[in-house]
């Protein structure tokens, strides 16, 4: 019996009644968001693995720090192998407050072998509004080595790249999007009009009032009750445990780099037959010199072709897939015709080109 190859299928939703989701895991209040900073700054204390001469930046960097603590030195003068110029990033969540810490990225911009070990000197992180928000300053957590010499060398993770938890203080706060707030507005994760319109169905029937709408598949506008006026805290914490049963198109994802398919619940298909059959072409030039006779006056040395040719075709197959069929008959009918991931996914792009897949298809 011909092995049956097991497709790598991730199912997304079951067939049963999806579940519902509170609020919170799916939608997010207007403005309460994540913010990037970004900085530059130097790696001290490597072991001979940071920038190069080559680096002219790192140099003017080290000679910049110098002079602010009161060191003259020139520029040209300096040539040292432990220090690394890096970029430092982070992530700033809404609601930090000052003097908590948040962790940072450090990440190597010159030809600096490796940053482990070494430790960030004070850098200030700043938001895309040129305003500082946060200091970093600490060791430099790679979890890699890098060792090597003339003719070999071990590597593993990446060395020029590292973390440093809670290495970053807070020194400015956002402003609060909350505070004296008679309106909000509920942003969905993924905008649908089904999954808006239930949303606020489901928080019109807890506070039992009219004060959720819709105006666009991708927001829920709120009007805080009088009750919850100055209390916008409190109300928030009570909508956002509410549960929603979110709704979402059919949709089938090709990963065609790892041979990943994912399909959504909803994905039908109508009636089609899929054909699916494997040819391999073998060709192996194997190439003779050819001589001629010792000590002959005529002929001479010639490279003979030597060819090798072999057709092998496996053996196909006709699967009928019915109308109305879900993803298990999908799946089981592909499968039988001995398909591998790989080739499930010209399949589907097939079957959508026929007009026969009634999803949208994604190719990543």
């Amino acid at each position: 019996m011909k092995t049956i190859l097991v497709t790598i299928l991730f199912l997304l939703i079951s067939g049963e009644a999806a579940m519902a989701i509170r609020i919170k895991d799916i939608a997010s209040f207007d403005g309460a968001r994540d913010n990037q900073l970004i900085g530059y700054g130097l790696v001290v204390g490597l072991n001979g693995s940071g920038d190069s001469d080559q680096a002219k930046f790192s140099a003017q960097s080290l000679s910049n720090v110098l002079e602010r603590m009161g060191v003259s030195v020139n520029r040209s003068d300096i040539s040292v192998k432990n220090v690394a110029s890096v970029m430092v990033t982070a992530i700033l969540p809404p609601f930090s407050k000052q003097g908590s810490s948040i962790d940072v990225l450090v990440s190597s911009m010159g030809d600096s072998k490796s940053i482990a070990g070494g430790t960030l000197l004070i850098t200030p992180l700043k938001g895309g509004d040129g305003q500082v928000y946060a200091v970093a300053q600490g060791g430099v957590l790679t979890n890699s080595f890098s060792y090597g010499g003339q003719a070999a060398s071990a590597q593993k993770n990446h060395p020029t790249a590292g973390r440093i938890p809670g290495g970053a203080l807070i020194e400015r706060e956002l402003p609060n999007i909350l505070a004296d707030k008679s309106i909000l507005r509920l942003n969905l994760h993924l905008p649908d009009f089904t999954t808006a319109t239930r949303m606020a169905n489901v928080i019109n029937d807890k506070f039992q009032t009219r004060l959720a709408t819709c105006n666009d598949p991708g927001a829920v506008i709120l009007h805080i009750p009088a009750a919850y006026q100055g209390r916008v805290v409190e109300f928030a914490a009570n909508l956002e445990r509410l549960e929603v049963q979110p709704d979402n198109i059919a949709k089938v994802v090709l990963n065609e780099r790892t041979g990943t398919i994912v399909m959504g619940e909803k994905v039908n298909i109508s009636t089609v037959a899929v054909s699916h059959g494997n040819l391999t072409l073998y060709i192996k030039e194997t190439p003779q010199v050819s001589q001629p006779a010792p000590f002959s006056e005529t002929g001479e040395t010639m490279v003979v072709p030597r060819t090798a040719l072999k057709v092998s075709e496996g053996e196909g197959g006709l699967a009928l897939v019915r109308e109305g069929a879900n993803i298990g008959d999908v799946v089981r009918a592909l499968n039988a015709l001995g398909v591998t991931p790989r080739d499930l996914i010209g399949i589907m792009q097939s079957i959508k080109a026929a007009g026969a897949l009634q999803a949208e298809l994604v190719v990543i």
